[in-house]
């Protein structure tokens, strides 16, 4: 884990992607996905830094994925040191975050609460 790379904006786990070698994150200028990525282009809009600082209920861009919302519901309700805490204690017990290709362990899910709730003990 590169606990130093953080959430993105949209919520996914930076610090934990199989492509955080050469990704320098959302906010390096270099993203590649930086003309088309909805969620970045909105957080911008709005001087916010991630969209877990935002008071709107939305799924726009990748928010409209299990994973990323759940991760940014996770953070408004407990912040985010304690989701990379969890983050951080699921991978060191096992659970992986891109097992093949970018899903894993978090993204068998259908339902936001059963997420959050595997996010914090690592069971499902």
């Amino acid at each position: 884990m590169k606990r130093e790379l953080g959430i993105a904006r949209c919520g996914l786990a930076c610090c934990l992607c199989s492509e955080n070698i050469t990704c320098s994150g959302c906010n390096s200028g270099e993203c590649p996905d930086k003309d088309w990525c909805e969620n970045r282009k909105c957080s911008l809009a709005k001087e916010l830094a991630h969209c877990y600082e935002c008071d709107e209920r939305c799924t726009k861009g990748l928010l409209g994925k299990i994973k990323p919302y759940a991760f940014t519901q996770f953070v408004k309700r407990y912040g985010e040191k304690h989701l990379l805490d969890c983050l951080e204690k699921n991978e060191k017990n096992g659970v992986v975050y891109h097992r093949k290709g970018v899903t894993g362990d978090y993204d068998d899910f259908d339902d936001v609460e059963h997420l959050i709730e595997f996010i914090k003990t690592g069971h499902r």
